[in-house]
């Protein structure tokens, strides 16, 4: 597989996203999240989606000239309008909103409404946790997973991210979605020809599978049973109810071409420790925990192997399937 350096696999997503009609400010906020994501390991959220948000660029899926816009903001609640375009300026713009407002208010609130797919959650935490501050994000997206007793794909995988800054060190940096497994995981079976696990998926018609591909026209099982369909219905309606956003079952899948505007909502959650018991006594808390934590030797702290992969990728590059590499330079013209 060829390999590139993170910045040249940037810009060579920022040039495939202006071609197929990003705006600069859209395309560079998009690949660097994307190039991000690459860089710990998360390829189905890297640069392996830029031919999916091109072709909802050039279909009309994403508006690739919309301007986030904050619409209705009151004391730490905010809400900022993707205008349907790629979600990423939005969810930044959200960010540093949730961020200026917890230092004045102690705790914030952002949502945004008519957005789209907006990749690794906790990405858009990076500069919450730069901040001093504690940061949840949520997201929803296109219908894959049923409610508790269901069979239909309604929720989202509705993903969740927390941060939570040290004194020194890494912040602790949290990130899952709600389905058992990652869907890409149900993809990569399909394209290998092997049979899935019983608990992972639902067909189309509700029963349990092992065939991966009638799992992907069916439903992904959220993890933990009824507890996990709870949860996505939490993050379902903390961004769709609360913003107007669009609920997963009225959204299009994001592996389809053709299809509506997703709509989807995503909301951000940010706190100023000096606003509660103050900074010191924050920081001292979380170190005693993670001082208790790794007295065990195969406690492992949320966010180190990714950070670990980010600092290899960027001096030994990162590695790109050839049809994938081909593809972006196709785009990028």
């Amino acid at each position: 597989m060829p390999k590139f350096a993170p910045e040249a696999l940037n810009d060579l997503a920022t040039r495939a996203l202006r071609r197929a009609g990003a705006s600069e400010a859209m395309a560079t906020a998009t690949a660097q999240a994307l190039v991000d994501a690459d860089c710990q390991g998360l390829a189905s959220h890297g640069v392996s989606r830029v031919p999916q948000y091109a072709t909802h660029l050039a279909n009309g899926r994403a508006d690739g000239q919309a301007v986030a816009r904050i619409v209705k903001a009151r004391g730490g609640a905010v809400l900022v309008d993707a205008g349907c375009g790629l979600a990423f300026p939005a969810c930044a713009l959200a960010v540093t909103e949730a961020i200026g407002r917890a230092r004045e208010y102690g705790v914030a609130f952002t949502g945004v409404t008519n957005s789209h797919h907006f990749g690794v959650a906790a990405y858009h935490l990076g500069p919450v946790a730069q901040a001093g501050m504690v940061g949840l994000a949520f997201g929803n997206s296109p219908a894959a997973m049923p409610a508790a007793g269901g069979g239909r794909p309604i929720f989202g995988t509705n993903p969740i991210a927390a941060v939570f800054p040290r004194r020194e060190g890494l912040p602790l940096t949290i990130d899952l979605s709600l389905s058992e497994v990652a869907r890409g995981k149900v993809m990569v079976a399909a394209k290998e020809g092997r049979a899935i696990p019983t608990g992972w998926a639902l067909d189309r018609t509700g029963a349990p599978t092992t065939d991966p591909n009638a799992a992907l026209e069916g439903s992904m099982l959220p993890m933990g049973g009824a507890k996990g369909a709870m949860l996505a219905l939490i993050v379902e309606l903390l961004v769709t109810a609360l913003t107007g956003a669009a609920m997963g079952f009225e959204a299009s899948s994001f592996f389809v071409d053709e299809g509506n505007r997703p709509r989807i909502g995503q909301a951000f959650l940010v706190v100023d420790p000096d606003a509660l018991a103050g900074r010191d006594v924050y920081l001292d808390r979380i170190e005693t925990l993670i001082a208790e934590m790794t007295k065990e030797p195969g406690v492992r702290l949320p966010g180190a192997r990714r950070d670990a992969l980010s600092r290899r990728a960027r001096t030994e590059g990162i590695e790109v399937p050839q049809a994938l590499a081909d593809k972006l330079r196709s785009l990028a013209g």
